[in-house]
């Protein structure tokens, strides 16, 4: 029996960006594949080109080179009026739930915009119903729907968030950092809601965070981003039971243990960070990697498959 056709594929994915300085490199050359229903984690530090390789891949903003098939159709050759009704197949939950929010529209106007752009509902009790039921399916409560974003709490309009993504009924979603701006335990109310969901209606979800304890716990794989460029991709449990990169090890290194007098030896990264701005052709990693050799200095690792889904780009590995 064949194996079936991952439903997001990118392909020598880059993204830059012109600057008086010369070229900055976002993103550049991300190869990876995710199939229908899964969970890929994507973390790294701030500023590694997390959230514009999101962006990209949806067009929010336009790739530099590479493509990106979605169900076997190349996104990125798109005209805009074709792209526009891809967009019911793919959204985007954004990490800040007020500033994503329009503060003159109330909740049912919100959830209701992309049902009216994309002709989804024409009649307007039809509409309304449709409304009310996504602000169950999220956990709103129906006296809600004429409150406007700045009389709720984050975990509210995060909620609201995530119920005009649902509106068109999506098969992806990108979800950039979607609890980071919340307190603690309404980021464990949302991350549940996400994971239900995902289970009901067979949700596929690209989960952009830098907390490696949610990624843990609510990825099937994971991939780790330095300067734009993906150094480690596996399946959660291997990442975490057997991390190879030196940069995996480090982050992994800094998670805090949930127990009195529990601690781990923290790799400590020293060294200055190349920059991103036309880097040289070699490991953007050496000159903070305690085993770098003139190799890494001298060349640009590719990712290479070390062991069934676990891929390392490492000179060292």
């Amino acid at each position: 029996m064949s194996k079936a056709a991952p439903l997001l594929q990118v392909n020598h994915l880059s993204k830059y960006f012109k600057t008086p300085k010369g070229v900055l490199h976002a993103v550049d050359d991300v190869t990876f594949t995710l199939e229908e229903g899964k969970t890929l984690g994507v973390v790294g530090e701030s500023g590694c080109g997390k959230s514009t390789m999101g962006r990209t891949i949806l067009r929010l903003l336009e790739p530099t080179s590479g493509e990106v098939l979605f169900d076997g159709q190349d996104i990125s050759k798109l005209k805009k009026q074709e792209m526009r009704a891809m967009r019911t197949n793919m959204q985007m939950i954004f990490q800040d739930p007020f500033s994503s929010l329009d503060p003159r529209k109330s909740v049912s106007q919100t959830i209701m915009e992309p049902l009216r752009l994309h002709k989804l509902v024409k009649e307007k009790d039809a509409c309304m119903d449709r409304v009310m039921e996504l602000m169950k399916t999220v956990g709103l409560a129906e006296r809600l729907a004429n409150a406007y974003p700045h009389e709720l709490d984050g975990g509210r309009r995060q909620r609201i968030g995530i119920a005009r993504a649902l509106a068109v009924n999506p098969r992806f979603i990108v979800c950039d950092e979607p609890v980071s701006a919340l307190d603690v335990s309404i980021q464990a109310q949302i991350l549940n809601l996400m994971k239900d969901l995902q289970e009901k209606i067979g949700l596929t979800y690209m989960f952009i965070t830098h907390d490696l304890s949610v990624v843990n716990h609510f990825s099937d794989d994971i991939v780790v981003m330095y300067l734009g460029q993906l150094v480690e991709k596996a399946p959660s449990e291997t990442l975490f039971a057997h991390p190879t990169h030196p940069y995996t090890k480090a982050l992994l290194s800094a998670i805090p243990i949930p127990k009195i007098g529990g601690s781990r030896e923290r790799i400590l990264l020293q060294g200055e960070i190349t920059s991103p701005i036309d880097p040289p052709k070699a490991c953007r990693f050496a000159n903070r990697c305690p085993h770098a050799t003139e190799q890494c200095h001298a060349e640009e690792p590719k990712l290479k498959e070390i062991e069934p889904n676990h891929f390392v780009a490492c000179f060292m590995v």
